[in-house]
């Protein structure tokens, strides 16, 4: 294909290894993007069909165009993967990847307003959608700027970021996210290699874009119509997401489900849905990390069901 690849996808391998055992059925890719791992795994597994989703009409279009060669295995929905997921009529359903991150191509188009040098103040993964970066910053209360500063972005530095974003509009409105970038180099101690901004603009993105409620909504949509057999891999980009998924695999391992002030145990011990792939993250390599810097904070996690939904 001429039309250059615009995004490298992390852990590809690694991907790749924890679905081994599906031999059959639909795959679910919920953050489509620009197919780099659909790509790679209906080149590998033959027998499986892949559905695709993801909010973004652009990262769509490419794709559509790039799994040309996969016409016929190959079928997409637009929209938000929480809302999508439930609704597949599709079956069996034998595999589910979601990879958490911002994609390469979002980062690197200014006019998205992902980047630090955007002249823009955009951040949303939906472009149809009405909330923008620009109205959480230019419209939410100092309250509410805390709230998400400190939840979203788990800033130490919430309340005096709050303060300057109020204090600078209140002149006129903050127009792009270069300013806001520059605004926060002036607020947020640098520790580490890391922008001054970062821990700021996921908070707002995460807000823009609802994306820790996504990530809840599509495991509990998991949770309901699950099959035994399923395997569901996971790629987190910060702790925040991390732990969403570390939890949820925890509930479903769980073999008993008594309260935990009981005196004796009175449940069958035989709850659990299935079972962690490997007990701790799986990280990018160093060979990897050389090629593909963003790959540096990604984890993989991966379960498989043992049970169907409706045994427990």
């Amino acid at each position: 294909m001429e039309e250059k690849i615009p995004h490298i996808p992390v852990l590809l391998d690694e991907v790749l290894e924890s679905f081994k055992s599906i031999n059959r059925g639909y795959f679910v890719d919920c953050t489509l993007g620009y197919g780099g791992h659909s790509s790679a795994m209906l080149e590998r597994y033959k027998d499986i069909s892949l559905i695709g989703i993801d909010r973004d009409s652009e990262a769509l279009s490419f794709s559509k165009k790039r799994l040309t060669n996969f016409k016929e295995r190959f079928s997409f929905y637009q929209g938000a993967f929480s809302e999508v997921f439930p609704k597949l009529q599709e079956r069996p359903i034998t595999g589910v990847l979601a990879d958490f991150g911002v994609s390469s191509l979002q980062l690197d188009k200014v006019e998205r307003g992902f980047s630090f040098e955007s002249d823009t103040l955009d951040m949303r993964m939906d472009q149809e959608a009405k909330l923008s970066a620009y109205d959480v910053i230019n419209s939410y209360s100092q309250t509410d700027l805390e709230y998400i500063l400190q939840t979203y972005g788990e800033l130490k530095e919430y309340k005096m970021m709050a303060h300057a974003i109020i204090k600078t509009r209140s002149k006129q409105p903050i127009q792009s996210a270069k300013e806001l970038s520059e605004l926060a180099k002036k607020i947020i101690r640098k520790k580490s290699k890391i922008h001054p901004a970062t821990l700021l603009f996921q908070a707002i993105r995460i807000e823009v874009n609802s994306e820790l409620k996504e990530i809840e909504r599509l495991l509990d949509g998991i949770e309901k119509m699950h099959t035994k057999g399923l395997i569901v891999s996971f790629i987190t980009f910060h702790s925040l997401e991390d732990r969403i998924i570390k939890h949820r695999f925890a509930k479903w391992s769980k073999e008993c489900i008594c309260d935990d002030f009981a005196i004796r145990c009175t449940c069958s011990r035989d709850n659990a849905k299935g079972k962690a792939i490997a007990k701790k993250p799986i990280i990018a390599t160093a060979k990897e990390l050389k090629t593909n810097p963003r790959s540096r904070s990604a984890k993989l996690r991966s379960f498989v069901f043992t049970k169907d939904a409706k045994e427990g």
